[in-house]
């Protein structure tokens, strides 16, 4: 304690403005869960991971650093398993999300010998105990970036602020506390800024977030503006204030005035829940970009040059492009950091190093698998086998193989490389190769030569095509569905629709087509493929749509909604966006 009330000067306790990186390192992908944790030097509040935190202290001599470390709770095998009650993910009473759950500790920790000192204590110094305090309860920095870079745009104020009345009905808000009026919601609640009413909010597409209430005293009222009670705190900029009669989130500049009428010291209250913007940003991230960024397992990142990249919010997949195209011209590489080590980049970068591109791109040469062109359009051209090819031939269903060649020879030719591969239960990989383009290609070998002497074409197709035996879902699927509480058509149509990969995937499928028209109807000899909430639709089809960028359920919403027809394909998937909008 000594020690560490020698180094009080070195202490700052954050303003509401002060950038707060608390969740990755500085220099490296360092989290709370890598080993040794997270240190938060306490007067900069820049973060660093285990290995890189001397760098901060030789460079700066900043000696105190809050420890942030989670590990993984202990979960036991044999405990009871609860069936869901409400459709939902990842909330009590809904579907397990499966996701790990953490511990987390804090410790102060003095450089350079490393002594760690428990916290919370009450032997801190108070100013430590008030940083930490101020740093814990802020958003971290990184979290507003993501966010700033998520909404783009910037709330417009709203006119409704401007002109306000608010009545003076002798409603005071308490600090905490806070329920719905109509209902037992204690989460999700917006507090509408004429009359000081606190309601529940919107009813999210899986059963959960509010009831509709405030909503629904908007249309009954006409008050316009709410602002949402778990996101004010000192930094008034970070409050979700939305307003009904625009439909919109909006800035409310008088939101001070308007929040002091009902008695709220915004100074005193810590932000307990997500705004719109950082939820949407959560399900974007998290939802379905996971599958090709391979999130969620077990996989070191790696940084340095040719490994900085763009983190995908799911709206930022082009910009992505474009710099990663900027990132291979050999001017940017000697310019950036070629022949730059990491280490003496941090030396020379300014006090805030997530703000210098020399120290983020500073290090080892990258190391990737070389793939030739040729190679690639010899996997293009080589014979595919077809099964349950249709044969007029012989009017029965047989194997088939394909060949691909060109009939005529561009001008130019424009190849669209898809570095993907499909895994298991159809899930696509990205891969990171590189693609080693000669200056002169020869696609001679190609060229089709059209129909051969000993070749003929295949009989006019008859108007009706022998039915094919429905698939059959797989009853272990099936068994586990029925226990989770829906009906047996459902399981089964379901496991058919997954091609029989798994209970998760039959589960997903199930949850994006609960409210089909068709849902509950029987399935067909033919598998119900009249139907349009179980066609089968080809897999090919639908990786292609998600290399454009789309959900893997809104391209075969929009495969079944064209029986298969790619050349409306496009068409079909714009058209159902509205429907996929979280």
């Amino acid at each position: 304690m000594d020690t560490l009330r020698s180094h009080l000067p070195k202490v700052r306790i954050p303003e509401p403005s002060s950038r707060i990186y608390k969740q990755e390192c500085c220099v490296s992908f360092s989290t709370p869960r890598s080993e040794g944790g997270l240190f938060v030097d306490m007067y900069s509040f820049l973060a660093f991971g285990r290995e890189y935190v001397m760098w901060n202290y030789e460079k700066t001599r900043n000696p105190v650093y809050l420890n942030i470390q989670e590990t993984p709770k202990q979960v036991s095998e044999d405990r009871p398993h609860k069936k869901p009650t409400l459709l939902a993910i990842g909330v009590e009473g809904g579907f397990d999300s499966k996701e790990p759950e953490y511990e987390v500790s804090y410790s102060i920790v003095i450089l350079p010998e490393f002594i760690s000192l428990s916290y919370p204590s009450v032997e801190l110094p108070e100013k430590v105990r008030l940083a930490v305090d101020a740093v814990l309860a802020a958003v971290g920095a990184e979290r507003k970036e993501e966010v700033a870079a998520w909404t783009a745009d910037k709330k417009q104020v709203s006119p409704f602020a401007l002109s306000l009345q608010q009545l003076e009905n002798g409603v005071k808000v308490p600090p905490s506390g806070w329920k719905c009026s109509q209902c037992d919601k204690t989460e999700n609640l917006w507090m509408n800024l004429t009359d000081g009413t606190i309601l529940c909010g919107r009813r999210n597409w899986d059963g959960t977030g509010g009831n509709n209430h405030a909503l629904e005293h908007y249309q009954a009222t006409n008050y316009p503006l709410a602002v949402k009670l778990g996101t004010i705190t000192a930094d008034l900029e970070g409050a979700d204030v939305y307003s009904y009669a625009e439909d919109d989130t909006v800035e409310d500049p008088l939101l001070a005035d308007h929040l002091a009428h009902f008695g709220i010291d915004f100074s005193s209250l810590r932000k307990t829940e997500m705004t719109t913007a950082e939820r949407e940003l959560d399900q974007n991230t998290n939802f379905d970009w996971n599958r090709i960024q391979e999130k969620g397992k077990e996989l070191e990142p790696l940084f340095g040059p040719g490994f900085t990249g763009l983190a995908n919010l799911g709206n930022s997949c082009y910009l992505a492009s474009v710099m990663q195209a900027v990132f291979a011209t050999k001017d940017f590489q000697r310019y950036y950091y070629e022949n730059v080590k990491l280490d003496d980049a941090f030396k020379q970068a300014p006090a805030d190093p997530t703000l210098d591109l020399h120290m983020q791109l500073s290090d080892e040469e990258i190391v990737r698998p070389r793939v030739p062109l040729a190679a690639c359009l010899e996997s293009f051209y080589a014979s595919e086998e077809v099964q349950d090819f249709y044969s007029s031939a012989i009017n029965a269903r047989t194997t088939a193989i394909k060949t691909t060649r060109l009939a005529t020879f561009p001008d130019y030719l424009v190849l669209h490389m898809r570095k993907f591969v499909l895994a298991a239960g159809w899930v696509p990989k990205k891969l990171d190769v590189f693609v080693d383009v000669p200056d002169e290609i020869d696609i001679s070998n190609m060229r089709s030569n059209g129909m051969q002497p000993d070749e003929q074409l295949l009989p006019e197709t008859p108007e009706e095509i022998p039915e094919q035996a429905g698939p059959v879902a797989d009853e272990a699927i099936v068994s586990q569905l029925l226990d989770i509480g829906f009906s047996k058509v459902r399981c089964e149509k379901a496991a058919i629709q997954t091609l029989n990969t798994g209970v998760e995937e039959a589960m997903n499928w199930l949850l994006a087509h609960m409210d089909d028209p068709d849902i509950d109807e029987p399935i067909t000899a033919s598998g119900n493929r009249e139907t349009s909430s179980a066609v089968l639709v080809n897999e090919s089809d639908v990786e292609t749509l998600v290399a454009f960028g789309f959900l893997p359920e809104m391209a075969r919403k929009a495969l079944r909604a064209t029986v298969g027809d790619v050349g409306l394909l496009f068409i079909c998937v714009i058209d159902v966006l509205p429907s996929f909008r979280i």
